[in-house]
């Protein structure tokens, strides 16, 4: 009815089909505001009226006094069809005679009343939804009893009343108007789905139904009276119910909040990609980030307005425009960081027009807070400038980079699996400190398991083990406090249990590590993209450590949520320098 700017106190509705399916939507037809002498159903025998006889108690209820008696006559003028009963009983020309802008649920299966593609070509001021998946807007039974059921259980409801199934109504309702969360634009082979004619109710796969039907449900069940029990802490509630979705993503919620209580300015460089703007978007939208963007103004704009983002008000700098905000003084101070390396006037000046040179400058001259780069080239071109730029003004430290395992034990960190191919223990032990500073940011106590082939001196001559036993005694003697253990083997560095029966002795027994610090770049790089690819992780990043300045670049060809992740692990970045300084 919002769509279409109808009232529905004043709409006409056609039912096909009266059995309890039928009756019981009719009945919250009546209960959202549909007006009784408005709704007409018809059975297999025709028009329910008030002059036939032999009718159950049900349809009695749904008996009207009309001269009208054949579906064909009843659906002259209507504005909503609703079928639950068989298929291909709704022809063309009966949809032809319905109101402007008619609503036809034809929702029997396999086969609809009508089938969507006779009907869109029929009518195209026509909004349609089927049971089918492979149909906009699929009316699916487990978008709603799953849910009902789970808060009525988690408040010991007597009974579902009718302000419990409203309140599902409503709840599903609203969710549709929401911003679809990338796994589901991903699930169905969308871009960007939006509230509309073609998604006027959530998918099916949408991860938010759980938690917002179900505690809406709960919620009206107490307000009812006929809850037992009840619900005090609301967001308690909420944070169990998502937990019950099976993956863990509960650290990455903890970053999201975190980053909204003091969104930074981040720089989204290749934003002429739909995956880098509409990352941009959900940003915006979810307060973790002011975003610049960084890329082609005329593509950008362009996808704006062809996915509906809403970004028009944000800032966006083509650096191969005219106009370009401070891009002489970047080429100046550039220059005079960088004349001693070879780099003259003209080509500091050229580098300035070079996007992946002008977006790290931003955060280096102020005008931005973090640098999110990457999705679209290779990491080794995309790394480089942000190394020249916000890289370490101590050459001798080291800058590596980290993947964020999420596990259902909690987040787990690989490092270094980016950056350096082999690494001395000088080094491994700079990447283990500046990791562990990292997970402290996310207020999570760091554990570091220094890993190898051997355990605690049992291959006294092998290279590496020597190597990651002098890191640990590098590590200790700078970070006294910093709990840190090595060199072990992986299974045993994962599996506490383990650890204590065979070396009691570890720092790490009763303290299960987060850190997983590797010898070399392949044994990591090999780690985490096995764990990723076979399903067993969901892999956030890489972030960037050891930086001055807060930058991240992702891997080619990232996703929407990877993109995000990164955004707001940025910010959080950001936020702790800011403190710091």
């Amino acid at each position: 009815m919002e769509i279409v700017g109808k009232d529905i106190s004043t709409v006409k509705v056609v039912f096909n089909g009266a059995g309890a399916s039928a009756i019981s939507c009719a009945t919250l037809y009546l209960s959202l505001g549909v007006r009784p002498e408005n709704l007409l159903m018809c059975d297999s025998k025709g028009v329910i009226h008030s002059e036939r006889t032999g009718l159950t108690h049900e349809k009695l209820g749904f008996a009207r006094e009309t001269p009208l008696r054949e579906l064909s006559e009843a659906i002259a003028g209507a504005d909503v069809f609703v079928g639950l009963s068989k298929g291909n009983i709704l022809t063309p020309d009966m949809i032809l005679t319905m109101a402007a802008d008619p609503i036809v649920f034809a929702l029997a299966n396999p086969d609809p009343e009508i089938q969507y593609e006779l009907a869109k070509a029929t009518r195209d001021d026509l909004i349609m939804a089927t049971g089918r998946s492979d149909n906009p807007n699929q009316v699916n039974n487990v978008l709603g009893f799953p849910y009902i059921f789970r808060g009525a259980l988690d408040v010991h409801a007597t009974q579902i009343n009718e302000p419990m199934k409203l309140a599902a109504v409503r709840a599903i309702a609203e969710l549709a108007k929401e911003p679809v969360p990338e796994i589901v634009n991903l699930a169905y082979g969308s871009r960007n789905l939006t509230f509309g004619p073609d998604y006027i109710i959530p998918k099916p796969f949408d991860p938010r139904l759980i938690y917002t039907v179900s505690s809406a449900v709960a919620r009206a069940a107490m307000e009812s009276g006929v809850a037992k029990t009840s619900i005090a802490n609301w967001d308690a509630y909420e944070e169990e119910l998502r937990s019950r979705l099976g993956r863990d993503d509960k650290f990455i919620r903890l970053v999201m909040e975190k980053a909204k209580t003091n969104p930074k300015k981040v720089v989204f460089n290749e934003a002429d990609n739909y995956r880098v703007l509409k990352a941009a978007q959900i940003v915006l939208e979810e307060g973790i980030a002011e975003p610049i963007l960084l890329g082609d103004v005329n593509r950008i704009q362009a996808l704006n307005e062809e996915y509906s983002l809403g970004l028009e008000e944000v800032q966006i700098i083509d650096v191969k425009s005219f106009h370009v905000p401070r891009i002489s003084e970047y080429a100046d101070v550039y220059y005079k960081w960088r004349q001693r390396k070879g780099v003259g006037v003209d080509e500091a000046r050229r580098n300035m027009r070079n996007r992946d040179y002008y977006g790290p400058m931003m955060v280096r001259m102020g005008d931005a807070d973090a640098y999110i780069t990457g999705s679209m080239v290779k990491y080794p071109r995309a790394v480089k400038p942000v190394l020249e730029i916000l890289g370490p003004k101590d050459h001798s430290r080291t800058v590596a980079g980290v993947y964020v395992m999420l596990t259902k034990r909690g987040p787990r960190f690989f490092a270094d699996t980016t950056m350096n191919q082999d690494p001395s223990a000088e080094r491994l032990a700079q990447i283990a400190c500046e990791a562990a500073a990292m997970v402290r940011k996310m207020n999570i106590e760091p554990r570091i398991a220094l890993l190898s082939y051997s355990n605690f001196g049992s291959s006294a001559e092998g290279k590496t083990p020597r190597k990651m036993r002098e890191a640990l005694r590098i590590i200790r003697e700078r970070e006294p406090g910093l709990i840190v253990d090595g060199e072990m083997q992986a299974n045993f560095a994962v599996d506490n249990t383990l650890l204590q029966e065979q070396f009691p002795f570890s720092d790490l027994v009763g303290k299960e590590p987060n850190i997983f610090v590797f010898p070399g770049l392949s044994s990591a790089n090999i780690s985490y993209k096995l764990l990723q690819s076979m399903g067993s992780m969901e892999a956030v990043g890489p972030l960037l450590i050891g930086l001055n300045y807060p930058a991240h670049v992702l891997q080619l060809g990232s996703s929407v949520r990877e993109i995000v992740n990164a955004a707001a692990m940025a910010v959080i970045d950001a936020q702790s320098r800011e403190v710091a300084d």
